[in-house]
C-alpha cells in the first residue's frame, strides 16, 4: 500500500466501488487458498478471541489467553496472525467488509437509491452505533499517527465521503471537508464523549446529522 493516498475521486466518477479493501495482514493474503482445516482452525481462533473480548474487554486478549482459550498452542495463534494487533485486526475484518458491503451496495438511505445528502446522514449514523458497539477493539486496532489516515478502511470511508460531498457541494473543498467531518466519527472522541462523559449515543447522531446540514446548506429531511 502506498505511503500517500490517492488522489481523490472526480465528481464524475461513481459514488459506489465494486471493490472492498480487506483489513487483513499480509500473513491472511492467501486466505482464499487455505485448505479447509486451516480456515477451520483461523475460524476457532478468532471465536475464542471474540469471546475473550466479550468477556474482558480487548485489553485483557493476548495471544496466550487466546491460545488457552482456543485449546492451541501460542506458536500457533503467533503463526496465523502475527502479532497481538493482528489479531486484532483479523476480528475487525470481517466487521469492516460488512459494513463496506452496506454503504457502498446496501439498500438505501446508506446504500444506492438515496440522495446524497441523506446517504451522508446515514452513513454517520451507522459509524458512530457500530464504533459504541466494538469500542474497545477498534481502539486496540487503531494504527498509530503515521498510518492513521492511509490505513484501507480510513481510506474508503473517506473517499466515500468526499463523493458524497462532491455530489452535494460540488464548489467546496470537499477532499479536506471530509476529513473535517470525519473528526466528529472518530472512535477515539467517541469514547470520551460516551463512556467518559456519559452522553448518550442518539446525541452523537444528533450532532452529526446537524453537522451535515449545516456544512451542507441543507434541513433534515431535505
Amino acid at each position: 500500500m502506498p505511503a500517500v493516498p490517492q488522489p481523490a475521486p472526480t465528481p464524475q466518477e461513481p459514488v459506489d466501488h465494486p471493490e472492498l479493501l480487506q483489513l487483513g495482514t499480509a500473513l491472511e493474503t492467501d486466505e482464499p487458498c487455505l485448505r479447509a482445516d486451516a480456515a477451520r482452525n483461523r475460524a476457532r481462533l478468532l471465536e475464542a478471541a471474540a469471546r475473550l473480548v466479550a468477556e474482558r474487554g480487548a485489553g485483557g486478549v493476548t495471544m496466550e489467553a487466546v491460545a488457552a482459550e482456543a485449546c492451541v498452542g501460542k506458536g500457533t495463534v503467533f503463526r496465523r496472525f502475527g502479532d497481538r494487533t493482528g489479531l486484532l485486526t483479523a476480528l475487525l475484518d470481517h466487521s469492516e467488509k460488512k459494513f463496506q458491503a452496506a454503504f457502498l451496495s446496501g439498500p438505501p438511505p446508506l446504500g444506492p437509491g438515496a440522495p446524497p445528502v441523506e446517504r451522508l446522514r446515514a452513513f454517520g449514523r451507522a459509524m458512530l452505533r457500530r464504533s459504541s458497539d466494538e469500542l474497545e477493539l477498534q481502539l486496540a486496532a487503531e494504527p498509530g499517527a503515521g498510518r492513521r489516515f492511509t490505513s484501507p478502511p480510513r481510506r474508503v470511508h473517506h473517499r466515500h465521503v468526499t463523493v458524497l460531498l462532491r455530489q452535494i457541494v460540488p464548489g467546496a473543498d470537499c477532499e479536506l471537508l471530509s476529513h473535517t467531518l470525519m473528526g466528529q466519527l472518530d472512535p477515539a472522541l467517541v469514547h470520551h464523549l460516551t463512556r467518559q462523559s456519559g452522553m448518550p449515543l442518539a446525541r452523537l447522531e444528533d450532532a452529526w446529522v446537524d453537522l451535515v446540514d449545516r456544512v451542507t446548506g441543507t434541513a433534515a429531511g431535505g
